[in-house]
């Protein structure tokens, strides 16, 4: 963990760094040190900061915390983070309105149980284009939508705590912005716009590799959507519910698992994301006899490519089909 944390921080830090001394003349080399700080936006994002918050990357809690910090220093922000993805999507997978996961825009549709619309129908093929945007939307966007949102559910104190909160918020992705886009801007001999395309495409790369992985371990077609009966509650204990919601991929891959933090094992995580991921791949084992022993499914996709062509094909059906026969 301490060998891929310094890799990635360094892989995100250092071209940026060499773009803000305004010594790249050349427009295909600022684009290139953009994108390589794309790679290790995405290994921070899937392989420091998740775990960090998660409480699972250090028994010292501050250590924990600062890493956590890692999300902040790409321009998201590690508070709103943990109660969208550590409490809501964790405890509520794949329940419509309470797991953020699958509440995109209107013309994106995730779950059988949103409305339709004729655009859906060919969602499969513009999606991908939306996943690469996602990061983007995040850092700019988003996390006010979200702080709003998570503030009306109680989340956050109101009046003064609320405002401190905002400012922090505010003052980190001013520091964020300031290092990755604002500096360059200045620094760099392109003209400004085409700093700001260099940055995007930076996005493009984070958000494409990170939005990917995470919906391929709850978007497809074998795992389930449940709904909470008339009283409010989900049938079924929380174990089984994350075994019919989520699903493994590409568990032979070491070195592609190592880079997206061990997110191949979704399963392993979300039955215990208190556990560093660098352990999922052991733990696998003795998770999946567990649920045969019980007669629940372990979903699991052997390699990438397989899990890619799987989610298109929930996407297709989600976008030509109201209800779906899960399973």
């Amino acid at each position: 963990m301490i060998v891929k944390t310094v890799l990635m921080l360094l892989t995100f830090i250092l071209p940026l760094i060499i773009v803000n001394t305004g010594m790249i003349e050349s427009t295909w080399l600022l684009f290139a040190l953009y994108i390589t700080s794309g790679f290790g936006m995405a290994g921070i994002g899937m392989g420091i900061m998740h775990d960090a918050i998660h409480n699972s990357y250090s028994k010292n809690q501050k250590v924990n915390q600062y890493l956590g910090y890692t999300l902040n220093l790409i321009g998201a922000n590690a508070a709103i983070w943990k109660i969208q993805h550590n409490v809501l999507h964790h405890t509520f997978t794949n329940i419509e309105e309470a797991d953020d996961d699958i509440n995109p825009p209107f013309f994106l549709r995730f779950t059988p149980h949103t409305k339709r619309y004729g655009i859906h129908r060919f969602q499969h093929i513009y999606s991908w284009f939306f996943y690469g945007l996602s990061t983007v939307s995040w850092v700019t966007a988003k996390d006010f939508v979200r702080m709003a949102k998570f503030k009306k559910m109680g989340f956050f104190n109101e009046g003064i705590a609320f405002s401190n909160e905002l400012l922090k918020v505010i003052a980190w992705k001013i520091a964020s912005f300031t290092f990755v886009l604002f500096l360059p801007m200045i620094m760099a001999p392109q003209a400004w716009w085409v700093v700001l395309l260099a940055f995007v495409s930076m996005h493009f790369v984070t958000g494409l590799m990170i939005t990917t992985i995470f919906q391929l371990a709850h978007i497809v077609p074998t795992t389930d959507y449940p709904l909470p009966n008339e009283k409010g509650i989900v049938e079924g204990d929380w174990a089984s519910h994350q075994l019919l919601t989520t699903s493994n991929f590409s568990p032979n891959s070491k070195l592609f698992s190592w880079f997206i933090g061990g997110l191949n094992y979704q399963i392993e995580h979300h039955l215990l994301p208190n556990i560093c991921h660098v352990h999922y791949r052991k733990i696998s084992h003795i998770v999946a006899q567990t649920a045969k022993e019980y007669g629940l499914p372990y979903h699991n996709k052997h390699n990438f490519i397989s899990a890619v062509g799987e989610h298109f094909k929930m996407l297709r059906q989600l976008g030509n089909t109201d209800q779906l026969n899960m399973g």
